[in-house]
């Protein structure tokens, strides 16, 4: 428990070290900082450079400190991986110390890939928690929770394997459309968000599908 506890510390503190370099470029930020770009790398969406510099690593401090703390205090934690627990309480420092020096270096006129680092991060988040995930047990926190997958430990086993194998493929995917733009939008809708949707619909039926089934053959005649 207090190893976990150090980790909640500094995880967070992570997650606010680009603030150093946002007091140290501050005074050379444009007053509306572009903060969100579309598939096409185009700017749609700003925030006030005071919001954007002091207030996005507060953010993802908050996004840790929930994700963390329910890790923690999950009831059925002993079935979290080992390794995909470490993912997790991992993942959204090192996001906030890519991306937002990303953002600032870029509100300056650095030219960086937006587009291809954040499909980049993306990709390579759904390879490895896709490689782990049917390795989890029954939990709270990590898996395809749902009422017929939580109480059926073949279903959860089943779903969650096969939900794995997709977050592998669909990875490698995002990482290939990273560098092949013509790729990395589908008629003006991000590949990252159909292939996600598909992630999230398929297991979902799949699972429901095993679920009638046992519940069929369990039927008396």
């Amino acid at each position: 428990m207090m190893k976990n506890k150090k980790t909640i510390i500094l995880t967070s503190v992570l997650c606010l070290l680009p603030e150093i370099l946002a007091v140290i470029l501050y005074k050379r930020l444009p007053e509306q900082v572009a903060v969100h770009w579309n598939s096409a790398g185009e700017i749609d969406g700003y925030l006030p450079k005071a919001m954007a510099a002091f207030g996005m690593p507060f953010v993802f401090l908050l996004l840790n400190l929930f994700t963390n703390i329910s890790l923690l205090y999950d009831p059925r934690r002993e079935g979290h991986p080992k390794a995909l627990r470490a993912i997790v309480n991992w993942l959204i420092p090192l996001t906030s110390l890519i991306l937002i020096p990303a953002t600032l270096f870029m509100s300056i006129g650095v030219k960086i890939p937006i587009t291809a680092l954040s499909f980049t991060v993306v990709g390579i988040v759904f390879i490895v928690i896709g490689n782990y995930l049917p390795k989890s047990k029954r939990n709270h926190m990590m898996g395809v929770r749902l009422p017929w997958t939580f109480h059926d430990p073949d279903n959860w086993n089943k779903t969650n394997r096969i939900t794995g194998h997709m977050m592998v493929a669909g990875g490698v995917v995002i990482l290939v459309s990273a560098y092949l733009q013509q790729i990395a939008v589908l008629d003006g809708v991000s590949i990252i968000v159909v292939i996600t949707a598909l992630i999230i619909v398929i297991p979902f039926f799949y699972s429901f599908f095993l679920y009638k089934k046992e519940q069929d053959k369990n039927e008396p005649d």
